[in-house]
C-alpha cells in the first residue's frame, strides 16, 4: 500500500526551503537530494518450524561529506526504501547540526519482530549484516539501534562482522550491551536529547520545566526515557501512549509506577484500570497541553489533524513525526516546533562518544558522557536559536541552515572526484 506522506519528498521540500533562506545555488546542495549508495537486500531465512520466508532489507549511505556514515537499523513491517532514504538523509543532517564528524546512513528490514522468535531474529540479523557487509565498518559507515532493535541485537550485528573479520571489531556497531564495547548513558541518551532540548526551549521563552503539562505519544526507549527524565524536573506528564493507545490523567500520571509495568509487558494495553481514562493516539496528538513530544513514528502530525493540536510547544521525538504542510499550519498558529535532527540528535551523539571510546580501547564514565551530551547538545541548541532568531524563521528551518552550512562547505572543501 503506498504511502500517504512520502518521507523523503518530505526531506527535499524541507532543505529546499533552507537553502533559499540561506541563499543557495541548486548546484551548491543538489547532491543531498541523492543518497550516495542505496542497497536492497533479499534474506531468507529458515523459520523455526522448516519453512523459509524471504525479507527484505534496505542499508542507506545518504552522505559521507563530513565522515563514516551513521545510522540505526529499524525492525518494522511498513519499513520501506523512500523511508530509509528520508531516516538516513535526516542523520546526515542531524549529525551535522550537532556537529560531529559523521554523514548519514539508515537501515531496515520489512519484518515485524513481534512476529519472530528469538531464534529466528538472531539469523535474520545475522543474515542481514552478512549481506550489507560491503557497505559497513568503524571507518565506512556504523549502525546502531532505532525502532525495535535493541543493544542485543547490535551485539549480534557486532558479533557477525568481527567473525567474518576474524578479530573483535567493537566499534563497526553502536549501542551495544556494555559488556561487549557499550558505552555508559548510551541508552537514555535520545531520551535525555529530548529533555535538555524541552529545557532550554522553556529557559529561553522564561519558564522552566517545573509545572509543564507534557504529553509523549510513544513508549520506546525514547518517549518513556523523556518522559521519566521530565517528570523528574517537575513537569507533570498528564498523556502517554504506545501503539495499543493512550492514557490520561488532568492531575499528572504516575510515571515511576508505570515504567516498570511498561518494560514488563511493552504495553499499555494490559495496564489494570487505574486513575485515568484511556485515549487513542489521535486524541493524545490533540491534548490540552503546553509540550507534546510526538514519539512514536514519521508523518503522526499531519494537514488533517494539526489545526487541532492544542499544545503551545512540540519537541520531536520521533524523526519526521510533522509532515512540512502540517509544520506550516502549526508554524501560522505561533507553535513553536524543536525539529527532530535537534531534538532527538543526543542518541548520536552518545553513539559518537561510544565509538570514540572503541577506537580508543577506552571506557568514560557516565557522568562524563552525560555532561559532554548536555554541552553538546546546548551549543547545538544556541547555534539554532540565534540562525533562526537572525532569519526570522522557524527552528525547523534554523536547524536545517545549520545543517547546511557544514555539509555543503565539507563538499566545497572535498570536491567532486573525479
Amino acid at each position: 500500500m503506498p504511502r500517504k506522506h512520502n518521507p523523503y519528498e518530505n526531506y527535499k521540500a524541507v532543505l529546499d526551503k533552507a537553502a533559499e533562506l540561506l541563499g543557495l545555488a541548486q548546484n551548491d546542495y543538489i547532491i543531498l537530494k541523492y543518497p550516495e549508495r542505496t542497497l536492497k537486500v533479499s534474506l531468507p531465512i529458515r523459520m523455526d518450524n522448516g519453512d523459509v520466508r524471504v525479507f527484505e532489507g534496505y542499508r542507506v549511505q545518504h552522505s559521507s561529506s563530513r565522515g563514516p556514515c551513521k545510522g540505526g537499523i529499524r525492525y518494522h513491517q511498513d519499513v520501506d526504501e523512500d523511508e530509509v532514504k528520508a531516516l538516513a538523509a535526516w542523520m546526515t543532517m542531524k549529525c551535522a547540526v550537532v556537529n560531529i564528524p559523521y554523514g548519514g546512513a539508515k537501515g531496515g528490514i520489512q519484518v515485524n519482530p513481534r512476529e519472530l522468535s528469538k531464534g529466528e531474529l538472531e539469523r535474520l540479523t545475522r543474515r542481514f549484516v552478512s549481506m550489507i557487509l560491503p557497505l559497513i565498518g568503524p571507518e565506512r559507515d556504523i549502525p546502531a539501534p532505532d525502532v525495535n532493535t535493541t543493544p542485543e541485537i547490535m551485539g549480534w550485528i557486532m558479533d557477525t562482522y568481527s567473525m567474518q573479520k576474524g578479530y573483535a571489531v567493537p566499534g563497526v556497531v553502536t549501542g551495544k550491551p556494555i559488556e561487549v564495547g557499550g558505552s555508559l548513558g548510551r541508552s537514555e541518551a535520545t531520551g535525555r536529547g529530548v529533555t535538555i532540548c524541552a529545557r532550554l526551549l522553556m529557559q529561553k521563552l522564561g519558564r522552566t520545566l517545573e509545572g509543564a503539562r507534557v504529553a509523549v505519544q510513544g513508549m520506546g526507549n525514547v518517549g518513556s526515557v523523556a518522559a521519566a527524565l521530565m517528570h523528574g524536573e517537575g513537569a507533570k506528564i498528564v498523556a502517554i501512549s504506545d501503539v495499543s493507545g493512550g492514557i490520561y490523567s488532568e492531575k499528572g500520571l504516575p510515571i515511576d509506577e508505570l515504567r516498570p509495568h511498561f518494560a514488563a509487558r511493552r504495553t499499555l494495553a494490559e495496564l489494570p484500570d487505574g486513575d485515568f481514562v484511556r485515549i487513542s493516539n489521535e486524541e493524545l496528538l490533540t491534548c490540552d497541553v503546553d509540550i507534546l513530544v510526538p514519539a512514536a513514528l514519521e508523518n503522526t502530525i499531519s494537514k488533517s489533524n494539526a489545526p487541532s493540536v492544542r499544545a503551545k510547544y512540540i519537541v520531536e521525538g520521533a524523526n519526521g513525526p510533522i509532515t512540512p504542510a502540517a509544520d506550516d499550519i502549526l508554524d501560522a498558529r505561533g507553535v513553536t516546533v524543536v525539529p527532530d535532527i535537534l531534538a532527538n540528535a543526543g542518541g548520536v551523539v552518545v553513539s559518537y562518544f561510544e565509538w570514540v571510546q572503541n577506537l580508543q580501547s577506552f571506557r568514560w564514565e557516565e557522568d562524563y558522557v552525560n555532561d559532554m551530551l548536555e554541552r553538546t547538545m546546548a551549543r547545538a541548541f544556541e547555534e539554532v536559536w540565534a540562525l533562526a532568531q537572525e532569519k526570522n524563521a522557524s527552528l525547523r528551518m534554523g536547524a536545517y541552515m545549520s545543517a547546511l552550512k557544514r555539509v555543503v562547505g565539507a563538499k566545497k572543501l572535498r570536491g567532486i572526484f573525479p
